[in-house]
């Protein structure tokens, strides 16, 4: 990855909307550096363009950064991606009115993005969240410690002397990828039954709704979705352990 750009984004909202935050971490020059910032009261793709906005704002006005070749941008928002390569032609066109026949969400964002690629060579790029790809792990951290309105220490400064050894691998770790498809595979399954404890009462639930009622804003509440009698029987033998 020699003679290159490379920026790491994304965005993040607790609730949608709600608190939000968006991180990038910029790496070209030998140098790397991280950066992020919060709303608090937005969405996840309006972070998600956020991200990828203050990347590039700084790398116009950065006289730290040495910018060399062309620019690759890394993001898990395929939003931000389809909008900037895709469909932002058309809203042009149309006067940022879509095919539905409605406005454009977020039209003062994408507008400010659109200013900035104008004239520049930037290739965008898909990586899938959560699969073991430094760049994109730490943007996650940095983005959702920004919406949690805590603080973080970033970054900045030398390749070499970086935290994260590996900032510019982009290789998945196919474990966490199979992880990831069995939790969502599960996520889709029918459920068996729930259960819930409280206080070391445990109770099985026919729905979700159920289990819900009875452990939403309880301290100390412990629920699980079982998918047969054999994983019902073993997630109360684990609680009563």
């Amino acid at each position: 990855m020699n003679e290159q750009t490379v920026i790491f984004t994304d965005g993040s909202s607790r609730g949608n909307p709600g608190p939000g935050g968006y991180a990038a971490i910029i790496v070209t020059g030998g140098k790397v550096i991280e950066f992020g910032g919060q709303e608090a009261h937005t969405t996840n793709n309006r972070m998600e363009l956020r991200a990828a906005i203050e990347a590039l704002k700084f790398l116009k006005g950065s006289t730290f950064l040495q910018i060399q070749g062309r620019t690759l941008v890394y993001t898990d928002s395929r939003y931000l991606i389809n909008g900037i390569t895709k469909w932002v032609f058309g809203w042009q066109k149309n006067g940022w009115i879509t095919g539905a026949k409605e406005e454009v969400q977020n039209r003062d964002l994408w507008e400010a993005l659109v200013a900035l690629v104008r004239g520049k060579k930037i290739d965008w790029q898909y990586i899938g969240g959560h699969v073991g790809i430094a760049g994109n792990t730490r943007c996650d951290e940095i983005a959702t410690t920004f919406a949690d309105n805590k603080k973080i220490d970033l970054y900045s400064g030398f390749v070499e002397s970086c935290p994260i050894k590996d900032i510019l691998n982009i290789n998945i770790d196919h474990t966490l990828v199979a992880e990831k498809s069995e939790t969502k595979n599960r996520s889709r399954a029918k459920a068996y039954s729930y259960l819930s404890m409280i206080n070391g009462t445990i109770k099985t639930h026919a729905t979700w709704a159920e289990c819900e009622a009875r452990v939403k804003g309880v301290k100390g509440a412990k629920f699980k979705k079982a998918l047969d009698a054999v994983e019902e029987k073993n997630i109360t033998g684990e609680w009563r352990a």
